[in-house]
């Protein structure tokens, strides 16, 4: 069975739009920014490889041999990511875009060549979880900074990695993974957040902050 990398992008974005719920064709559609005729016309043939169910009306789930097929691919992004930051210098905005091109052709060797050079990571620059090379995926208990209440401090896990812009204004703020920031004040209706992170105050719009993942429990302020 041949996988292009087309399929296997269509793999990946399934399996990460999973962990928010239901995926259906539109929001594939939308992620990969392509036409909803196109992701019909590509889950259907994945459906017939055996690779994810569909059913209309109903949304696509990957089967077993489709979900291995997206951590294995999963596997190569977030390790090329971490190497291209490590080893290369390549700062965080920028190697999400250059590893969707390398993820599809890197081999395995090179792919267990990184990950000893960097000593077998378990997350990415972004602070999300590597899959294991027998494609298990840790489970890693976070919620949105918006939902910490006002008086507590929860330690940074991840930060979304889909735009380069935000990663960089983030970096700027200092909203790096294992990094505590405290909520201040919590302004009504939808107003910003006033945080401490660093030790030093920033206002911090609400749906930013819906951007950045904290550990469920509540450390102590340094």
């Amino acid at each position: 069975m041949t996988i292009s990398h087309a399929m296997e992008d269509y793999l990946k974005t399934i399996y990460l739009l999973r962990q928010g719920g239901e995926v259906t064709t539109s929001a594939i559609a939308l992620k990969l920014k392509v036409s909803a005729p196109s992701v019909t016309g590509m889950v259907k043939k994945l459906a017939d490889m055996k690779l994810l169910r569909y059913t209309r009306y109903q949304g696509v789930e990957l089967t077993e041999a489709g979900q291995k097929i997206a951590l294995e691919v999963l596997r190569h992004h977030r390790l090329l990511e971490l190497y291209l930051k490590e080893a290369l210098g390549y700062s965080w905005d920028m190697v999400h875009d250059e590893a969707e091109r390398l993820e599809h052709v890197i081999s395995e060797e090179f792919e267990d060549r990184i990950a000893e050079a960097l000593g077998w990571p378990e997350t990415d620059p972004h602070g999300h979880p590597i899959p294991t090379k027998e494609g298990v995926i840790p489970l890693i208990a976070v919620r949105e900074l918006v939902e910490v209440e006002v008086g507590q401090s929860a330690t940074v896990r991840q930060v979304s990695d889909r735009d380069a812009g935000m990663l960089r204004y983030l970096a700027a703020l200092g909203f790096f993974p294992g990094a505590t920031v405290q909520v201040l004040e919590k302004a009504p209706f939808e107003g910003p957040l006033r945080v401490r992170i660093g030790g030093v105050e920033h206002a911090v719009g609400r749906e930013l902050a819906r951007h950045v993942y904290v550990g469920t429990g509540a450390p102590a302020e340094a």
